[in-house]
Parts: C-alpha cells; structure tokens; sequence
C-alpha cells in the first residue's frame, strides 16, 4: 500500500509542477498565442478587405510582433516559441508580398496637373494611356488639347511643356492605331490640320519658357 500510496503521491507532484506555470509564464503563452491567431486571421480575411484596410493590417502586425519578441524572455522553451514566431512571420510576408504586389499594379498612376488641364475628357495617368480615345471622339480630343493648350499656355512652366510633348507623341501614337480602326478621312483631314497649327506655335513657346527660365537662374545668381 504504501507503494501504491507513494506512487500516487509522486504522480500527482509531477502533474502539479507541469501544469504550474507562474503568472508571467501564463501571459507570455497567451501573447504570442494571439500573435498566431492573428496572422491567420488576415490569411484568412478577403483581399478586397485586406487591401482595404491594408495600413491597419500592418500597424496591428507591428504592434503584435512587438508584444511576442518581448514574451520570449518569460517562456521556458524559448527555441521552440521562436519557431513558431518565425513560422508566422514567413507566413504574414507572403501574405503581404502578394497584398502589396497587387496593389501597386492596381494603383492609378497620379496624373499630372497639366495632363488634366489639356485631357478633360478622359483620365490621363503618367503611363499616358490612350486606350479610351477612339475613331468617334479623337478629335474631338485633338480639339479639346489645343483650345486648353491656348487658354493656358501662359501659365505652363518648362517642366510642364515637357510632359506636354511627351502627351502629344502619345496622343499621335494612338491615332495612328485609330486610323487602322475606321478613322474617317474628314476627321483625319481636321486632325491634320490642327497638327500643322499647334506643332510649330509648342516649339516656340517650349523654347521661350527654357529661355525665360535660364534668364531668371541668371539673374538669380548675379
């Protein structure tokens, strides 16, 4: 019996001492437990959602991986614990990788003031995409860009007559594919002959505002 007894006794010391964890021990567990949870929950969230809330995702990530590095100095097995965080963070990267290459493909790329200026009918980015002007409305397009290039051209600086030029080649590379696509020769004709109009009156007023702009650097350093 009194083995028995002894047994018995020693069986419910080790059950006590391994289920006795302090307090600090306890907390540590639980942290980086909800570290864990956490990166699975954005695996597991949508990516409209995600990508939506991506700054909250990555700010709440931030402050969790903070909290579980701290929790490692109060956990026995310290190797272990350190797996799992890495795990996680391997797991949270390629989730953001993905996020992060997705939403930059899907960003509009931010059009410059004088794109909008010179486009009012369509959305012009820096990519100068013209997929949007067609064999019904380019020129009304051509008409648009010139009657805004005259009511603004005072107000243009160099830099501004750069992407300008770079917006005009564009436009003129898009009509070349417009007039494979039905292009009327009544519209090419005016088309043509806003061309003739506008091309030698930009180089003058581009070559002005370089020379405006090398006087003033002039002055300025005397």
């Amino acid at each position: 019996m009194k083995t028995k007894f002894l047994m018995i006794g020693l069986g419910a010391f080790a059950s006590t001492f391994i289920s006795c964890k302090t307090d600090e021990e306890k907390q540590a567990e639980m942290t980086v437990d909800r570290y864990e949870k956490y990166v699975d929950s954005v695996a597991n969230v949508s990516a409209d959602e995600a990508k939506a809330n991506w700054e909250a995702i990555e700010a709440e990530y931030a402050r969790r991986t903070t909290d579980a590095e701290a929790a490692l100095a109060s956990m026995k097995d310290r190797e272990a614990a350190q797996k799992r965080l890495d795990d996680k963070r391997a797991k949270y990267e390629e989730i953001k990788s993905k996020y992060v290459a997705e939403m930059e493909a899907e960003a509009v790329p931010e059009s410059p003031k004088v794109y909008v200026t010179l486009f009012p009918g369509g959305a012009v980015g820096k990519d100068l995409n013209f997929d949007w002007v067609n064999k019904d409305n380019i020129l009304k397009v051509y008409n648009d860009f010139n009657n805004a290039y005259d009511a603004n051209k005072g107000s243009f600086s160099r830099e501004d007559f750069d992407e300008i030029k770079k917006a005009w080649e564009a436009l003129d590379a898009r009509k070349n594919t417009v007039e494979k696509e039905g292009l009327s020769s009544g519209d090419n004709l005016k088309i043509a002959n806003l061309k003739m109009k506008w091309s030698p009156t930009f180089k003058i007023d581009r070559m002005k505002a370089k020379g405006d702009e090398n006087q003033e650097a002039k002055d300025a350093a005397e």
